[in-house]
């Protein structure tokens, strides 16, 4: 099975119990959990069973030990994460407004994230893998661009794929060098995952339909749109389909676009057709939403093909 890779931030998520509007009071939290972007979805590439692999870097503590084990537990390849006896593991306060809409106070910048760098561990992941997944929260500076950008070079090189989910947080919009970074990522995709809006990041069309085929005409081989609740929808030269989600409660999203890319991913590098791929993506997006914490509803393969059974005979 190829191995896959990813580079980026792992980090604790502390969560407020009440909706409300940001931190500006005493209120009370949960956690800490293990989360970051990369992490989720490099946890649920494990539990579905593909060899898998991160780069990054915690903090020599309690929070670092976490996100480690919880890796490391999972089936993560976590030799080429460093720990950092100088700056803390990276965090993220999260607090859900009414509307469901996020509130976010990051430390990823400053904690022990800012050491990930190249290294005798990177240079060993990079050579023995054979597909690299980026997500745009991870280029948050210069020198994990250049880790990202010298790492998907050296895979296409030498025949392997990239998979791109531009996942762009407002809070990080406004970092040096980022917009050209996903710009060259993007260029280097075969594989583009946007949410939203975010389909139109680098089109001049503002229309699905013509942004779609913009980007196929660019050289990208499918683009795979994650529609939350009205499921997903993937595009190709030789067509599009569309696959409705799963309806499930809902007790904490987090997660849910990291696990649902992650399954995707993974199908489409075993050659699955892709509404298959869609299905099992759509139901390990819907069982991450039905536990509270980023990765505590990572599915294992067999628990996500049983959804998709039980659903379909509704």
């Amino acid at each position: 099975m190829k191995k896959l890779l990813t580079v980026g931030e792992i980090l604790v998520e502390i969560m407020a119990t009440e909706q409300g509007f940001g931190f500006r009071e005493p209120i009370t939290l949960v956690g800490p959990f293990a989360s970051g972007a990369p992490a989720i979805f490099i946890d649920q590439v494990a539990r579905f069973g593909q060899p898998c692999a991160i780069i990054s870097a915690v903090g020599k503590d309690d929070f670092g030990t976490l996100c480690l084990d919880r890796l490391r537990g999972d089936g993560v390849d976590v030799s080429a994460v460093s720990q950092d006896p100088e700056r803390p593991t990276g965090s993220a306060f999260v607090r859900y407004r009414p509307d469901g809409q996020r509130d976010f106070v990051f430390n990823i910048r400053h904690s022990a994230n800012a050491s990930i760098a190249a290294t005798e561990e990177t240079e060993r992941l990079i050579a023995g893998c054979d597909h690299l997944h980026v997500m745009g929260t991870a280029l948050f500076s210069q020198a994990v661009i250049d880790l990202v950008l010298d790492a998907a070079r050296r895979i296409r090189a030498r025949g392997g794929t990239i998979s791109f989910d531009p996942n762009i947080r407002s809070e990080l919009l406004h970092l040096s060098g980022l917009r050209e970074a996903l710009e060259t990522v993007f260029a280097m995709a075969d594989l583009f995952m946007p949410s939203g809006n975010e389909l139109f990041l680098f089109t001049k069309a503002q229309t699905e339909e013509a942004a779609i085929r913009e980007i196929l005409d660019g050289g990208t081989k499918a683009v795979v749109i994650k529609r939350g609740l009205e499921g997903a929808s993937w595009f190709s030269r030789d067509g599009h389909v569309s696959v409705p989600a799963y309806r499930v409660e809902e007790i904490d999203p987090t997660g849910a676009g990291d696990c649902f890319g992650a399954t995707f991913v993974c199908c489409w590098l075993r050659g699955m057709a892709p509404a298959e791929a869609l299905a099992l993506a759509n139901a390990s997006g819907a069982l991450a939403v039905r536990k509270r914490g980023p990765m505590e509803g990572a599915a294992t393969a067999d628990e996500i093909a049983r959804l998709v059974r039980s659903a379909s005979r509704l």
